[in-house]
């Protein structure tokens, strides 16, 4: 019985994802080429592109615009094709012909390859690899240094619990390719596989890690002058009057720009070598190594090498950081500063305002007075004529006598009628 249920649309993808990138068997004796093509997102585009002719001209359909992985036979060697974030891997593979002896030179997988297309790689090679994988266990003059590898930086171990070795120099040869030797002892073809991807992944996340040290060693130098300016706003800021307030807060908003600047810039590069570095570690650790008697392991030789680099590029991040925060810091107290000579400015105008509404309120008082003098004058002014006038009607007193009588009550009602009209302006 199936459930017709509603699907999210990511499912699929997601739930493929642990079979992304798989490895595939192997048998010995074979040799492998592996390169590494740093790109941005047009060269990417440009490698799906470069890909599809490569795999139209063996007859094979080209891969569609979702594809971030493609294996492939194309007659005399295997390919292998791996998109990432930064870069795209190629990996081609083919069988070693005749015997294979201590002193038999190697032929590299990068030979069966089309030359004319191989030089049109999109980007730029980042690293490229030469592994061996040969059938058995070296012999003692193996382990002291095959013709293949440099005797004075030879390193090696056991690996796959013992049950291989492994054996690499770490330089780049006249071709332009490091090498790495595998005996793979009776490891099965599936087992092979991972070794293989394993230390090819060592390989190549330790270059991609180390595009992190370029970043480093030039923020170096910016952070010690923005730290060196920091430090000389803050001297500064101490001895500074107020006119020179505005000034400072902007050379400081500059300095703070141009940090954050540098930050935006190396942020994502130093994030992608600390994830780089973290991948190294379990591919070590994955390999399964034990040491070899006169010999460095891979793990110790990288640790050794390597944490140099990564211990500049944690530095160079935490630098950044705590520089940052620095800004911040004295950038608050500057502005908390010029809030405040702002706040006691405000106050003094205040202040000022105050006297000169209470000046206004007793003009205004002044003004009042003499208001309800003048509206008394016209309002008994008006009694009068009316008393005039009513003194034809029977009214007993004369014009002047009414007048007299009504100013202290035209007065009190004036005056009283101000007061309240101001008890209601001023307590709403």
């Amino acid at each position: 019985m199936t459930i017709q249920l509603t699907q999210h649309p990511e499912r699929v993808p997601l739930h493929n994802e642990v079979h992304a990138r798989p490895p595939e068997p192997m048998v010995a004796p074979l040799a492998i080429a592996h390169l590494v093509m740093f790109t941005d997102a047009e060269g990417r585009a440009a490698s799906r592109q470069h890909l599809a002719a490569l795999l139209r001209d063996h007859h094979i359909a080209p891969p569609d615009e979702h594809t971030t992985h493609l294996r492939a036979e194309l007659g005399s060697f295997r390919l292998r094709w791996e998109l990432h974030t930064e870069f795209v891997s190629w990996t081609f593979a083919a069988p070693l012909r005749g015997e294979v002896t201590p002193s038999a030179p190697l032929a590299s997988a990068i030979e069966q390859v089309p030359q004319d297309w191989l030089a049109a790689l999109p980007g730029q090679c980042l690293s490229s690899l030469d592994m061996w994988v040969l059938p058995g266990q070296p012999d003692g003059g193996i382990r002291g240094g095959h013709h293949m590898l440099r005797a004075d930086a030879l390193a090696g171990s056991a690996v796959a619990d013992g049950k291989a070795q492994v054996f690499t120099d770490f330089a780049i040869h006249p071709n332009g390719f490091s090498r790495i030797l595998l005996h793979a002892g009776d490891l099965p073809p599936r087992r092979l596989g991972r070794l293989v991807q394993r230390l090819l992944e060592i390989e190549t996340y330790r270059m991609a890690a180390m595009l992190g040290l370029p970043a480093a060693r030039r923020a170096s130098a910016e952070l010690a002058s923005a730290e060196s300016e920091l430090a000389a706003l803050a001297r500064a800021i101490q001895s500074a009057e107020q006119h020179e307030e505005a000034r400072l807060l902007d050379r400081l908003t500059r300095l703070a720009a141009q940090v954050e600047s540098e930050y935006a810039a190396t942020h994502s590069r130093f994030s992608a070598s600390t994830a780089y570095f973290e991948l190294i570690d379990q591919r070590i650790a994955q390999i399964n190594e034990s040491p070899l008697e006169g010999l460095q392991t891979i793990g110790e030789f990288i640790e050794r090498r390597v944490t140099p680099a990564r211990k500049t590029c944690e530095w160079a991040a935490h630098r950044q950081d705590a520089l940052s925060r620095r800004v911040s810091r004295i950038s608050n107290l500057l502005r908390t500063r010029v809030e405040i000579e702002q706040q006691h400015g405000s106050q003094a105008l205040l202040e000022a305002l105050n006297k000169r509404q209470d000046i206004q309120l007793r003009l205004q008082a002044t003004v009042e007075g003499l208001s309800v003098a003048a509206i008394t004058y016209y309002v008994v002014g008006l009694v009068s004529y009316l008393a005039k006038a009513g003194q034809g009607l029977g009214w007993p007193l004369s014009g002047e006598t009414t007048a007299a009588l009504a100013i202290p009550l035209v007065a009190g009602s004036v005056w009283w009628s101000l007061r309240r009209m101001h008890r209601k302006l001023f307590t709403h």
